[in-house]
């Protein structure tokens, strides 16, 4: 819990600075809004986009031929400084193994510094074994989304609207169970 408050500390005190208020929620976007699209750089250098897996209803998905099948995005906001979001690692692992084989896409949207000395993103992948594929962010699609405190998880449906904001990270909750209610409805 200290690291938590430690964590949004952190994020009152940069907000603050840019001249915003100090609501931590997400602010630009509710459930039932359309995802903006995004396209991030992954670890290998190739580029991820959010249109690839997911559009409005009557709309093509950005590559059709090669991948024509809508998914459901979950898509996390993380950086390696953030206690709670090293700590909801495992959980979203978990997840992530549950679903792999599912028409469900998982991103980590990596928003740590590369110049800062919070440690490196793969590296802490590694070692912690997660194998959920992440992007890198600079905290523009961060902003663009509104997040103002991470780990924030956004799940969307094939039809890119949003059906979760998660905030926050709590070790005592079934994590599986609350996710799993969300995403099973959305696979049928």
């Amino acid at each position: 819990m200290r690291n938590y408050i430690l964590c949004i500390s952190i994020i009152l005190l940069i907000s603050l600075i840019k001249g915003q208020d100090s609501d931590v929620s997400v602010i630009k976007f509710k459930v039932g809004d359309v995802a903006p699209n995004w396209s991030l750089k992954t670890e290998s250098g190739k580029f991820e986009f959010l249109k690839n897996w997911t559009v409005k209803k009557h709309r093509q998905l950005r590559k059709p031929s090669i991948q024509p099948d809508r998914h459901v995005v979950l898509f996390v906001f993380f950086a390696t400084w953030c206690p709670p979001c090293v700590d909801q690692l495992q959980p979203l692992e978990e997840v992530y193994q549950k679903y792999k084989n599912d028409k469900i896409k998982f991103f980590i949207i990596d928003e740590t510094d590369p110049d800062s000395d919070a440690p490196d993103t793969r590296t802490m992948l590694s070692e912690k074994n997660i194998t959920m594929p992440y992007v890198v962010d600079d905290w523009k699609i961060g902003s663009r989304y509104g997040v103002r405190a991470i780990p924030t998880i956004f799940i969307v449906d094939k039809y890119g609207i949003i059906q979760n904001i998660r905030t926050a990270f709590n070790e005592d909750e079934d994590f599986m169970a609350e996710l799993s209610g969300i995403i099973d409805p959305l696979l049928r």
